[in-house]
């Protein structure tokens, strides 16, 4: 995503990545593959672009919550795009962030970081997560280390793309997002698509909350917003510092806004749905040599690549006219994918989610 982006806006992308895949290969200028984002993996790969190019900037994408220390490094040695590892910091301790919010009286759901009493309706969650790894319903004789635990609530989840500077916000676009169990992961990142059936008071709503956590964490560039909607109420989950996925939904030249740190001077709005979404392995597989990816496939293994089951084989992205239309083809692009990789549709079904507010 962030590969093509920079291509986009006419930079030369040198890449770090821990997958590489095909179309990572074909659009990077140069690519170092590292096996983790933690600090000795990456050293090398940063060291090989600062001796060999006139790098002096740097943009991040996800995975960097378990690796905090890496974010630092990569300050150190070259101007670092967006958030600060600071900020990223801040946003990242759960403990800190949940103060904020309430002294804000912004809500969100109960959140503790000792073992409740009583299991249920609590959710386990890593301290250090992302995209929903992790993330399982709690039991008494469940893991304690590293976690911290939310009351599980109600509602359809949400995401708010926003661009800042620091003390302002600019909301992009307002997203709905799905999720799919694997094991014993329950609410793993799926998919989201730009179309919600959110009023025009909640996005002020929103609206007015990124005003007032802008400045309180010193948010910059391309930022996302996580939240629950059910009915008329609202319930902030956590905030992503760093361009998301959903970025891929709008058009437009959004990260120079990101790299220059400043705001939009006008955002046109989307004509159409689009939509984005993670296809998972719903069984152990290799990528054959025969296989055709679809054109609206993005993030595609190489050939002979092993997928364990729960693993993402690849993404896709499709647009049309109304949202209903859009997973009505992301469901033909999955049915597609799988049986060129021998995958029967039962299994195929166990490991799809889409928006039920649109589709059924």
């Amino acid at each position: 995503m962030l590969t093509q982006a920079a291509q986009q806006a006419g930079f030369i992308p040198l890449v770090i990545d821990l997958y590489a895949d095909l179309d990572t290969r074909q659009l990077a200028f140069a690519w170092r593959q590292v096996a983790s984002l933690h600090q000795r993996d990456i050293v090398p790969a940063v060291e090989f672009f600062l001796n060999h190019y006139p790098v002096t900037q740097v943009v991040y994408g996800s995975g960097f919550e378990a690796f905090p220390e890496s974010l630092v490094f990569l300050q150190q040695h070259l101007h670092l795009c967006g958030n600060t590892p600071d900020t990223f910091a801040n946003i990242t301790d759960k403990a800190f962030f949940f103060q904020i919010l309430a002294k804000l009286n912004i809500p969100h759901p109960a959140s503790v970081f000792s073992v409740p009493n009583g299991g249920n309706g609590w959710l386990s969650k890593p301290l250090r997560g992302q995209g929903g790894v992790g993330i399982k319903k709690w039991q008494e004789d469940g893991n304690t280390e590293d976690c911290y635990w939310q009351r599980q609530q109600s509602g359809i989840p949400h995401s708010v793309l926003f661009l800042a500077d620091g003390h302002n916000s600019q909301v992009i676009g307002f997203n709905r997002q799905w999720t799919v169990a694997i094991g014993t992961d329950a609410f793993v990142f799926a998919g989201v698509i730009n179309q919600t059936e959110l009023s025009d008071r909640q996005k002020l709503l929103i609206g007015g909350w990124l005003a007032e956590l802008v400045p309180a964490f010193d948010l910059k560039g391309l930022n996302s917003l996580d939240f629950l909607q059910d009915g008329e109420d609202l319930t902030v989950l956590e905030i992503n510092p760093r361009p998301p996925a959903s970025m891929q939904l709008y058009s437009g030249d959004l990260l120079p806004c990101h790299i220059h740190n400043h705001l939009a001077n006008h955002y046109p709005p989307n004509c159409l749905a689009s939509a984005y979404q993670i296809v998972y392995a719903p069984c152990k597989l290799s990528i054959p040599a025969t296989m055709q990816w679809p054109k609206e496939c993005v993030d595609m293994p190489a050939t002979s690549v092993i997928c364990r089951k729960g693993q993402p084989i690849c993404s896709i992205i499709a647009h049309h006219k109304t949202a209903q239309s859009v997973c009505e083809q992301l469901q033909y692009l999955q049915h597609v994918i799988f049986e060129q990789l021998g995958v029967n549709d039962k299994a195929g079904r166990s490991m799809s989610s889409y928006p039920k507010c649109f589709y059924t």
